[in-house]
């Protein structure tokens, strides 16, 4: 299988119907993220002072965003490290596959959407960062 390792992680600004009894923002599959969505979950309830712990996914894209309140999305492409702040409901920070990231700073009654370009597949994991770098530089050889 040959994975494309060019894309970088980058926000995207979604789509903002203002309206005085409150504005709306959606996510159309294929079309505001660059996948079609097989599968999303949110994160909720992280107590202060915890995080995400890191991975990577050789075959799987995310697409975050901070539905309410805010927290920092740390990427990692092997040679850079980023660090994105998401608080607005209407940004979302695209993860490209072989890209390794955490998630911390969360604030009090955050929520974080996650939505996956495949199903949950435990092989698909990548969670030792050693390992995500040599696999990173072999697919890149």
């Amino acid at each position: 299988m040959e994975l494309n390792t060019n894309e970088t992680a980058r926000l995207i600004e979604l789509p903002k119907v203002k309206d005085p009894r409150g504005n709306l923002t959606f996510i159309e599959s294929g079309q505001q993220v660059p996948f079609e969505v097989e599968r999303n979950y949110w994160i909720y309830d992280v107590p202060s002072g915890m995080w995400r712990d890191g991975h990577a996914f050789k075959v799987q894209e995310e697409f975050l965003v901070a539905l309410s309140g805010s927290f920092d999305v740390v990427v990692n492409d092997g040679l850079h490290e980023r660090t994105f702040h998401l608080s607005r409901p209407q940004i979302g920070l695209y993860v490209p596959r072989m890209t390794w990231r955490h998630i911390n700073n969360f604030s009090t009654n955050s929520v974080a959407l996650v939505l996956t370009s495949t199903h949950y597949n435990p092989d698909d994991y990548i969670e030792d960062f050693s390992e995500y770098l040599a696999l990173k530089n072999h697919v890149n050889d």
